[in-house]
């Protein structure tokens, strides 16, 4: 007769099986030390007791993301031949996949953050982390959605318009047809439901009268009105989500192994990095990494009630939105202009059609064109971003392209060449340029890309993480915060290991 134990593991044996220096040890220790009142919150005190105890789930699932596991069903495996997972149990049952899925898309969804930025302080006691020098950096990572269930803004808009025309017509006709006074077709479909006294006839064979006819055709249409409503509450902004993860956005990724630059449905995943630890994340559905920048920074400063002595970040979060909110903050950011290595090259610098190699007189506020043209200001106005930021924008014409024989390679215009700009954004352009050149701003870009850069090659080559299991933003959320609690353990245990301990920056600063 079999018999159904968990093994317990005796801290004598464990002694001689599990190093003293073993990374589980570390992450049974770090996970010991945070308060877990709101995990334990997540549960009824009514309600049926928990299997496992939520602290030791915890501890499981993390070490399971330390070494790179992470389905359900891996994990459970794990618990019943790891003798790592077994120590960690402490005689515990091993959990069944199916209560490792709920806790970790149920239980912990709802504490995620305080358990993160719990670790994050913990790491700041021990002198690891200062909050001074951040670095910034983004990613997309595939959503786990069905490659071809995308929905375009585009072509939702141009179906949409078709149906409410055909819609109007169609209600304009019936309303004639059996002389009922109504305002909408909703309306109007209640009335010819009143008139139906027989029962609808469906299948081969089977002749449908008028009124049925007339009854499914108003059915079919404002069905798909509703749905053309739903997906445009779904887009939220966004021009373009999956049916199967409307939380995912279809996104350009790096490993397009067709090569043929395919779009997949993605989230956009920002990690804030110092000492090599990530100290912020979050996940956002937008394509473009200037809009994640300040809800990034928000969402810290909220859970760690403090801010950084400075931001950097490379060229992709460049725009006077980012610019402005940092001034206001009177924080220091090291952000690298958009045509900081293009304005490097020989090609731009002869590009006299360019505006940064046009004469500029600033007491006129006009510029002058390799033509000896002016272009002189036309009239200032005001430019609003997809998040609501309005910017002032001057526009400048040309007096006069009129046989210039350089006007093809200035401007395709008709007309007289034409260039518009925030003369405030050109101010902060110039002076982050001035930030990045500086010696500390030159080792902290070095060190951007050795820190933030480096966390996304361990996530995705170390731990092959390239895709979510889960679906749904906050689920998502989830499973990334549990891969950086992991990731931060493991990085606190190799700094040890290595002697590394306190170290911040990469290299030396520069006289």
């Amino acid at each position: 007769m079999r018999r159904n134990l968990q093994l317990l593991i005796s801290e004598e044996f464990a002694e001689k099986i599990i190093p003293e220096n073993d990374s589980v040890r570390l992450a049974d220790d770090m996970i010991d030390k945070l308060d877990l009142k709101c995990l334990f919150r997540t549960y009824s005190s009514n309600g049926r007791k928990y299997a496992t105890n939520p602290r030791t789930l915890l501890k499981v699932l993390v070490y399971a993301n330390m070494q790179g596991i992470f389905s359900s069903r891996d994990i459970e495996k794990s618990c019943k031949r790891d003798i790592n997972f077994m120590w960690l149990l402490n005689g515990e049952k091993a959990p069944n996949h199916s209560e490792i899925a709920r806790f970790r898309s149920q239980r912990l969804s709802q504490c995620k953050d305080d358990i993160f930025y719990q670790l994050v302080n913990k790491l700041a006691e021990v002198k690891e982390i200062n909050y001074e020098h951040l670095f910034v950096d983004g990613t997309k990572i595939e959503a786990n959605a069905n490659k071809y269930s995308f929905v375009w803004k585009k072509s939702t808009n141009k179906y949409e318009v078709r149906l409410l025309d055909k819609l109007e017509k169609i209600f304009a006709e019936l309303s004639i047809k059996y002389m009922i006074n109504c305002k909408s077709p909703e309306e109007l479909l209640n009335a010819l439901n009143e008139r139906v006294n027989f029962p609808f006839v469906h299948g081969r064979g089977k002749r449908k009268t008028e009124l049925q006819r007339d009854i499914e055709q108003l059915v079919e249409l404002l069905n798909r009105k509703e749905k053309y409503e739903k997906y445009q509450s779904t887009f939220s902004g966004r021009n373009s989500f999956s049916k199967t993860d409307p939380d995912a956005t279809f996104m350009h990724l790096k490993e397009d192994h067709m090569r043929n630059a395919q779009l997949k449905p993605a989230y956009n995943l920002q990690l804030a990095v110092e000492g090599e630890y990530i100290t912020g994340l979050d996940i956002s559905s937008e394509r473009s990494d200037q809009l994640t920048l300040i809800p990034l920074i928000e969402k810290m400063e909220k859970n760690l009630n403090r801010s950084y002595i400075d931001v950097t970040a490379d060229a992709g979060y460049e725009s006077e939105e980012n610019y402005t909110y940092f001034e206001r903050k009177n924080q220091t950011c090291y952000i690298k202009p958009q045509n900081y290595e293009r304005s490097k090259t020989r090609k731009f610098k002869n590009n006299m059609a360019l505006r940064e190699n046009m004469i500029y007189d600033e007491i006129k506020d006009e510029y002058t064109c390799q033509n000896e043209k002016k272009l002189r200001v036309v009239y200032v106005g005001k430019r609003k971003s997809k998040s609501g930021f309005e910017s002032e924008i001057t526009y400048y014409e040309c007096e006069s392209c009129e046989g210039c024989p350089n006007k093809k390679s200035c401007t395709r215009a008709k007309g007289n060449r034409k260039i518009s700009l925030s003369k405030k954004f050109i101010e902060q352009r110039k002076q982050s340029l001035e930030n990045i050149k500086s010696p500390l701003g030159i080792l902290l870009r070095t060190n951007r890309s050795i820190q933030s850069e480096g966390a996304f090659g361990v996530i995705k080559e170390n731990y092959k993480f390239r895709q979510f299991l889960l679906r749904g933003n906050k689920k998502v959320s989830t499973e990334i915060t549990l891969l950086a609690i992991a990731y931060n353990i493991n990085k606190y245990h190799h700094k040890i290991q290595d002697n590394r301990m306190r170290t911040q920056l990469h290299g030396k600063l520069s006289a």
